[in-house]
């Protein structure tokens, strides 16, 4: 029988600690501000004021979670919650979107109409499949970990949510039976352990046909076996380059011919990206029951990334590791990015990609 039990106060001890400044920094005021009305920064100008203190405060408080939750389960077992779900916080994920995301107006507007309409349903009858498609670096893999983040209190490391990427887990096609059992085992393990599951196919325009094959029963209309109970909740994503070109092309000519980036809409895109996605003959991906039997529920573009663009992902890149910045470093790096097409040099080749490791040549 335990006695005069108390929650430890180290927690509160670490939580404090973690939201100190780091040494190097005591003294010396808080980090370099972007300089006021930089492109794109109106909405978010306070950002970077609090971010490092966000940072820490979220840090510190997935420690002090999981800490109590690790304890709570080592005293009082039987209470102890099996599965490492969080809350939805479509607010939070809203504020990701708009301030984090960068060149991504209708990704932005698509994924959180999505994710909060269907996390509102009171009993879904058929998992939510988001098909991301545009150039590597434009954020598809950033969102989706946006996504676990706010649904999830570990995020990306959750039990409750699996990535697999194709050629890393599913890179020989002759074993792809064995895969297809391994994935629907995977998938079936998950969803008994989680009430709300997420998962991410990267890669996806790489998947064999018998892979997306074995997802169909996943993404399928289901009847609920008791209409009264909470249903369970699974979110599809699949990210892909597949359909990036011509998202580009379509992009470039009205940008050419006058319109803004903000006044590109879906109308504009979504016609020629799902005619490259079916007619596709390097993928099989727009040949899948998925697309043919429309279980995929939204496609959705990732549009290039503009120069002004790669400089907010620098500006962030600096913030997320505590270090000062120019506006000169931001330009600097900015310029290491291969600029296409040639003649017009409008679309960062990269997108944002690398953009992290790049601030390293400006590091004291």
């Amino acid at each position: 029988m335990l006695r005069g039990l108390r929650s430890p106060l180290w927690p509160l001890v670490l939580l404090l600690l973690l939201l100190l400044p780091p040494p190097g920094t005591w003294g010396h005021g808080s980090r370099a501000r972007p300089r006021e009305g930089a492109e794109e920064a109106g909405s978010a100008g306070s950002w970077p004021a609090f971010q490092g203190l966000r940072e820490r405060l979220r840090a510190a408080g997935a420690l002090c979670r999981r800490y109590w939750a690790l304890f709570s389960c080592r005293v009082w077992p039987d209470g102890c919650r099996q599965d490492e779900e969080a809350p939805a916080r479509p607010l939070g994920l809203e504020a990701d979107l708009r301030v984090r995301l960068h060149g991504q107006h209708l990704a932005r507007e698509l994924v959180l109409t999505a994710a909060r309409g269907y996390l509102e349903l009171p009993r879904p009858d058929k998992a939510l499949a988001l098909s991301f498609h545009g150039w590597s670096g434009t954020g598809k893999n950033f969102v989706a970990r946006m996504l676990a983040e706010n649904l999830y209190r570990d995020g990306l490391r959750s039990d409750c949510v699996k990535v697999f990427i194709a050629t890393l887990h599913f890179p020989h096609h002759k074993y792809v039976d064995l895969y297809q059992e391994q994935l629907a085992s995977q998938i079936r393990k998950t969803q008994e352990h989680c009430h709300q599951t997420l998962f991410i196919l990267d890669e996806a325009e790489k998947l064999h046909p018998g892979l997306l094959e074995a997802l169909r029963p996943h993404l399928e209309h289901q009847a609920p076996e008791n209409p009264r109970a909470k249903s369970p909740r699974t979110i599809f994503l699949f990210l892909s380059n597949l359909g990036g070109n011509i998202i580009n092309e379509v992009v470039l000519n009205l940008l050419k011919a006058g319109w803004s980036r903000e006044e590109i809409g879906m109308e504009h895109l979504e016609p020629q990206l799902q005619a490259e996605i079916v007619e596709s003959t390097d993928s099989g991906f727009g040949h899948s029951c998925l697309v043919k039997e429309n279980l995929i529920d939204f496609f959705i573009p990732f549009l290039p990334l503009e120069y002004r663009h790669v400089r907010l992902c620098a500006r962030d890149a600096f913030l997320s590791q505590e270090f000062l910045y120019t506006e000169e470093a931001l330009d600097e790096v900015a310029k290491m990015m291969v600029y296409v097409p040639k003649e017009e040099q409008l679309f960062s080749s990269q997108g944002c990609k690398s953009i992290s490791q790049r601030i390293n040549y400006f590091l004291p």
